[in-house]
């Protein structure tokens, strides 16, 4: 019991960690979590993102992705589809960190 606060220390940063959006662009289709389509105009877009240039600026799903170099390293994979109707998630990527969030709460679940 002595080591009980340290535990529970331990398991509450790593799922607060676990949330983050750090991103891995994959190859191929079949190797990502989420299919997604960059959409021209930000209002067709579910989520509007902004990519982040370090690490500890991720976001906890609220649109600041984190592209890290490996596969590994990253929460979500996902695969940039050609076409709109193949997609489970439109994004728009915006210039500033504060236009970043959903749109559409309903696709909130791709993410976690």
């Amino acid at each position: 019991m002595k080591n009980y606060p340290i535990i529970l220390l331990s398991l509450l940063i790593s799922t607060c960690y676990s949330y983050s959006q750090k991103i891995y662009s994959v190859q191929y289709e079949n190797q990502a979590n989420v299919k997604v389509f960059v959409v021209k105009y930000e209002n067709q877009a579910d989520l509007k993102v902004f990519k982040v240039q370090y690490e500890n600026q991720a976001g906890d799903n609220d649109g600041k992705w984190f592209f890290v170099n490996y596969e590994n390293q990253a929460q979500k994979k996902i695969f940039f589809v050609e076409y709109e109707n193949q997609a489970d998630l439109k994004v728009f990527f915006v210039e500033y960190q504060n236009q970043a969030g959903w749109r559409n709460k309903s696709k909130i679940h791709l993410l976690y």
